[in-house]
């Protein structure tokens, strides 16, 4: 339950906040904004943990280097094709459409001025801190590892996708601001039809997805970064979670009811995208990318109707995992080129040495979120909240 005066999470059965001990009241069980969504933390919590567990395998790939990672001499090409090839697609959209409904979550709280302060503090500084400071660090990393000549380059690496949510956050804030203001609009009285219907939310989900595939025409689907298709998809992600999340319990209904068709589709899809890759039956771009869209989608729609169904649950890892997942990320990669410049020359198979990596980059990014973490004057810049956050929710 969240406290309308301090907006401290509470627990559900919860009747005074345990904060500064205002009545909460039981009206407020009833607002589908007002008590969390354990699920959409932990579909967060897992896409981020996935994506240090990718910028891994990347250094065991042969074009490793063409990207700026640190590459080892044998390539685990397999674990790529079949594994990485698998999230590949969606692991960056489903953290947009997360945000997406994060943002419809945040703004029934606080309105929309403090809402852009509190995305500032929470998503820019951050992105300029790791620009400037982070992403710097593992660039040295990489040129002293291949004797190369050494330069100060500031440069947004691995938290590009920051600028994009804010971004988004800005040239939707009054659209949504009217969404919020009328929860009865034809969208959504339209959209709530459809996806009553028999798996009427998957072409409700998906087809946005497709339409930006399509026009686009990305050569490389899974090419997010620094590119059009990476911004257009993410835009059209962040619309599709903050709408979706706004029809409340007629979208997870709806989830819960195809999670497992949207998962079979998914399979069967990346099945015929890996056949296709060497038998090139499909040779078109356009319909590739159709496919390949319309396989993303179904993949983020089964992760979330799964998440509804078994992950919407308090429990004390996912409370530690909701608070450190943002600073874990922030500084894992150049905690990951450090130990890849010392694993990587030793005398051991490829495999032992992607597990000795992840463990090492997983175990130190953790280890310097608990000492960052005790310091207050620098957790602003990991993204964690504080009490300037906390003033700005309370004065909202």
């Amino acid at each position: 339950m969240i406290c309308s005066k301090c907006n401290n999470e509470n627990a559900r059965e919860s009747k005074f906040c345990q904060n500064c001990g205002t009545e909460i009241g039981l009206n407020n069980t009833t607002d589908a904004f007002s008590i969390r969504r354990y699920d959409v933390d932990s579909i967060r919590v897992i896409a981020l943990m996935l994506l240090i567990l990718y910028h891994t395998a990347v250094s065991f790939q042969p074009w490793a280097t063409d990207i700026f990672f640190i590459e080892n001499k044998q390539s685990l090409e397999l674990f790529w094709f079949f594994a990485m090839d698998l999230i590949n697609i969606w692991r960056i959209p489903i953290l947009f459409i997360v945000s997406g409904m994060g943002l419809r979550f945040a703004m029934e709280r606080r309105n929309w001025s403090a809402l852009i302060s509190d995305r500032a503090l929470r998503i820019v500084l951050p992105l300029v801190f790791g620009t400037l400071c982070v992403v710097p660090i593992y660039s040295y990393i990489f040129n002293h590892y291949y004797g190369k000549d050494q330069f100060y380059g500031a440069h947004p690496g691995h938290l590009w996708f920051l600028a994009n949510i804010f971004f988004y956050v800005l040239i939707f804030i009054y659209v949504f601001n009217y969404f919020k203001e009328h929860p009865e609009n034809k969208l959504y009285i339209f959209l709530k039809k459809v996806i009553s219907k028999p798996v009427g939310i998957i072409p409700v989900f998906a087809s946005l997805i497709v339409i930006e595939s399509v026009a686009v025409n990305p050569e490389f689907f899974a090419a997010f970064a620094f590119s059009l298709h990476g911004l257009f998809l993410g835009l059209v992600c962040f619309f599709n979670g903050f709408v979706l999340v706004s029809l409340k319990e007629d979208f997870w209904k709806a989830l819960q009811e195809v999670k497992w068709v949207a998962l079979i589709l998914a399979v069967c899809l990346y099945g015929f995208r890996i056949y296709n890759y060497d038998s090139e039956l499909i040779s078109s771009r356009v319909v590739v990318n159709l496919l390949t869209g319309f396989e993303s989608a179904n993949w983020m729609l089964a992760a979330l109707g799964l998440g509804a169904a078994f992950l919407n649950k308090p429990s004390k890892l996912l409370s530690y995992m909701s608070s450190a997942v943002y600073p874990v990320y922030i500084v894992h990669m150049p905690i990951q080129f450090f130990f890849c410049s010392l694993v990587f020359p030793l005398s051991i198979t490829a495999s032992f040495k992607l597990i000795i990596v992840l463990a090492c980059t997983y175990g130190g990014s953790f280890l310097v979120y608990e000492i960052v973490k005790r310091i207050k004057w620098i957790r602003l810049l990991f993204g964690m909240k504080n009490e300037l956050i906390n003033n700005i929710k309370s004065r909202s």
